[in-house]
């Protein structure tokens, strides 16, 4: 799978690693902190007949490089180098679809990059924190955490993350498919980690919420029924986003594709299935 050398982008210089399956219209899959595009294989096989999938690991996670130069880490240049990534590998314009980290990452390409979205599928995601005493207390929370990561190493990080109470219904999972998203999940460096949450965490970017009534492009907002802050954050965004429906995953918590796949992709193909055909409709129609 490809390692895309990125030309012309502010900062220049990176490298990103994308997997890409199946066919039909581009569809890129945007993973969550400590994750990579391997944690969407499951979902990746279920569309494969439907959608060119194009996986990517974000900056700092996977395969992609994890540069020492905050710069490459703020959300404007993650999704600046995202769109030329989708670029690079021929297509101008995509569908995307990111889980948390990811959802924010999903969110900035629509917002700043509306060229290069056909359609938006935000799950679990928040358009980044309001209230300014907030965001810096969550600067300092994500810079402690930045330097324990730097200071114990991945292994003792994710045994923590692990525990972390929004994933409490993770631990429900099979055996199988909780040890691959751990596995996934220690491939990544010290220092990609590190540099996600100071440079992409939720508290280091402005908020989004002002210009959400800007995106134009169809939007589908994913949440999990038992995650009660999200599923609340969910429908709020879905208000705020022209056009946008929400739904709310039953008997998942954060990750409705890792806890609920089958209910997930049905949510998801459905929603596709009719952005393609609007887009049909309208290509005869013009």
């Amino acid at each position: 799978m490809p390692r895309v050398a990125l030309t012309g982008t502010a900062p220049p210089g990176i490298t990103l690693h994308a997997e890409v399956a199946g066919q039909g219209p581009p569809l890129v899959l945007l993973h969550g902190f400590t994750g990579s595009a391997s944690s969407w294989t499951p979902f990746v096989e279920a569309v494969a007949g439907e959608w060119l999938t194009i996986a990517a690991d974000v900056v700092g996670h996977g395969a992609s490089d994890a540069p020492e130069a905050l710069d490459h880490y703020r959300m404007e240049a993650a999704a600046a180098d995202l769109v030329a990534l989708l670029r690079a590998l021929g297509h101008q314009r995509a569908c995307w679809l990111g889980y948390s980290m990811g959802a924010r990452v999903a969110l900035h390409v629509a917002a700043l990059h509306p060229e290069a979205t056909a359609a938006l599928v935000v799950e679990g995601g928040n358009p980044g924190i309001r209230d300014a005493a907030e965001r810096a207390a969550r600067v300092a929370s994500d810079e402690a955490l930045a330097e324990r990561i730097e200071r114990e190493g991945v292994p003792a990080f994710i045994d923590f993350w692990e525990a972390v109470p929004l994933f409490a219904t993770q631990r429900e999972l099979p055996s199988a498919t909780w040890d691959a998203q751990r596995a996934g999940r220690l491939r990544n460096s010290p220092r990609g980690l590190a540099n996600s949450l100071r440079g992409m965490g939720a508290g280091a970017h402005a908020p989004l919420w002002d210009r959400l009534a800007a995106v134009a492009a169809p939007a589908l907002v994913l949440a999990g029924e038992r995650d009660e802050r999200y599923a609340a954050i969910g429908r709020e965004l879905a208000a705020a986003l022209p056009g946008a429906t929400v739904h709310l995953v039953p008997g998942a918590g954060h990750n409705t594709h890792l806890e609920r796949p089958a209910a997930f992709t049905v949510a998801v193909s459905e929603f596709l299935r009719g952005v393609a055909r609007l887009a049909t409709s309208h290509r005869r129609t013009s």
